[in-house]
């Protein structure tokens, strides 16, 4: 079978980009910037408008100003990977052909979540309807496999006949299945079509990339960004299983609470700025009790997110 060459700039690591939010529940683009820039500066690219992003809480018009403004501020478009699914085919297309014309590595796409178990034929006219009615040439389509969130089914089956029908534009996937069979096999069958994929978590960051997938979009790359872009470029060097066993204490220190939460918590603490609390509702704040606790916890395993004001 000959293989579909895939050209990309992006990353193996890319961060699903925490959004902080003004009092008005509009995103805060400054400190959207300066946290984009911190994840560069450490190796990662910036899945903007993610699971972690609160991307389903944001509309159209906040994605675009969003975008707009990141790329007028001189951040690099070719390392960006914003989400653009949506339920409604024309919110699909009108968000990702914006990011398109900005330049982006590719868009990461979700199944339409609302309407529970559709069809795979139902599921493939509607990715089929979004790729052919964008008008890019350059058009990167990623599926975002997120089962336990979309209620959606992804099936490898499914996958293989959007990647042979969009041969370069159905390029890839973010699998946050959790499921390692499943992963495995997406990897298995369809790198051989130039099919990129990415875990969901560092936790499968090893093993994905032994497999022969590309790197992790991670929820703690927000935090700690830095030795998952290491792990990523060095998976084959003698310390890499040690590398990985501290990726997952981190991981899971951090699980032990609302991720999102926790995670804002923390650079909020970091960078002594309690506007990285909000989070959009129906998210809230860690309780001042549970934020005491992630210090602690985090204390315990001696990690501390390197930010800085102004940095």
């Amino acid at each position: 079978m000959t293989v579909t060459p895939i050209d990309s700039a992006l990353p193996p690591l890319l961060a699903p980009v925490l959004t902080p939010f003004d009092s008005r529940g509009e995103p805060d683009h400054h400190r959207l910037k300066e946290h984009c820039q911190w994840l560069l500066s450490r190796g990662s690219g910036l899945a903007v408008f993610g699971t972690n992003s609160e991307g389903n809480s944001m509309s159209v018009r906040q994605k675009r100003g969003c975008l707009d403004f990141l790329v007028e501020q001189g951040l690099p478009a070719a390392m960006m990977m914003p989400g653009t699914g949506a339920c409604s085919v024309d919110d699909a297309v009108h968000l990702s052909e914006a990011a398109f014309d900005l330049g982006v590595g590719g868009v990461l796409m979700l199944p339409p979540f609302y309407y529970k178990a559709p069809t795979e034929d139902g599921l493939f006219t509607y990715f089929s309807q979004v790729i052919e009615k964008i008008k890019s040439p350059n058009k990167k389509i990623y599926v975002y496999n997120i089962p336990q969130v979309s209620h959606i089914e992804m099936s490898v089956d499914l996958l293989e006949r959007l990647v042979t029908s969009f041969p370069g534009v159905v390029v890839g996937m973010k699998d946050s299945s959790g499921d390692w069979p499943y992963t495995q096999a997406c990897i298995q069958r369809l790198k051989p079509h130039g099919f990129r994929v990415y875990a969901g978590s560092e936790q499968f960051l090893l093993q994905g990339l032994k497999e022969g997938g590309v790197g992790c979009i991670s929820a703690t790359a927000n935090i700690n960004p830095l030795a998952i872009s290491n792990l990523a470029n060095s998976w084959q060097d003698k310390t890499a299983e040690t590398q990985q066993l501290r990726l997952n204490e981190i991981r899971q220190a951090f699980q032990k609470f609302p991720m999102i939460a926790a995670m804002k918590s923390a650079i909020a603490d970091s960078l002594n700025d309690d506007e990285w609390r909000r989070l959009q509702p129906p998210l809230a704040a860690l309780k001042k009790s549970e934020s005491e606790a992630l210090r602690a916890s985090l204390e315990q395993i001696n990690f501390k997110v390197d930010k800085q004001p102004g940095r």
